[in-house]
């Protein structure tokens, strides 16, 4: 399973208006978990388990939480049975490999 996920405090914890701090210690969090992932500049992906990579988002959530009053967490999961491992850079591949054939 995929799990693409974006957590961040719905307020900056200064006037700049960032919240770089708070999305870095998620991000470490899914890091430290061992799981594959990736991360973009607007979603970091994982890749396990439904319970494990729950368990990582619930973590990341509540480290975010520390920062301000409200969390928002937004989620996506590509859930397809017969393609547990490897999804994270396979699905990336044959789209690589559908733009080639296309040339």
């Amino acid at each position: 399973m995929l799990f693409a996920f974006s957590v961040a405090p719905t307020t900056a914890s200064d006037d700049s208006g960032s919240v770089h701090d708070a999305v870095a210690e998620a991000v470490a969090i899914v890091r430290a978990s061992g799981l594959p992932n990736q991360t973009g500049p607007m979603f970091t992906t994982i890749e396990g388990e439904w319970d494990e990579c729950m368990a990582v988002i619930k973590a990341a959530t509540e480290a975010v939480g520390k920062y301000g009053p409200r969390v928002q967490l937004v989620i996506k999961a590509d859930i397809r049975p017969g393609h547990d491992h490897g999804e994270i850079e396979g699905k990336v591949q044959r789209l690589n490999d559908a733009i080639e054939r296309m040339k």
